[in-house]
């Protein structure tokens, strides 16, 4: 079955059990501190290997000690859906192993 865009309600309720994420209605973003560039980067790589398992990408963006995520469904028009949620709770499940706050 395709993936369906959440509503506005049902993204909230996501919202809800992923602290820190937001929205600004087409798409789910999170922003993490780390402890260096290198930190940073093998939170990227892992991140990458999750997506790869999912076949579901998030735009991401390195910086220095930061690694910024941004997350929407591309074939349903670039809204929200149970996927991008699905990734985000993959990333939280991860974040701590990586010192990511």
């Amino acid at each position: 079955m395709a993936p369906q865009p959440l509503t506005p309600q049902e993204t909230e309720q996501a919202l809800a059990g992923l602290p820190h994420w937001t929205t600004d209605g087409d798409s789910l973003s999170r922003s993490y501190s780390l402890a260096g560039h290198l930190p940073a980067a093998a939170m990227a790589m892992h991140i990458a290997a999750v997506q790869e398992e999912l076949n579901h990408h998030a735009e991401l963006t390195l910086g220095y000690n930061s690694l910024s995520v941004s997350v929407n469904t591309h074939s349903v028009g670039g809204k929200i859906t149970e996927l991008d949620v699905a990734l985000a709770r993959r990333i939280e499940q991860i974040a701590p192993g990586h010192g990511a706050s």
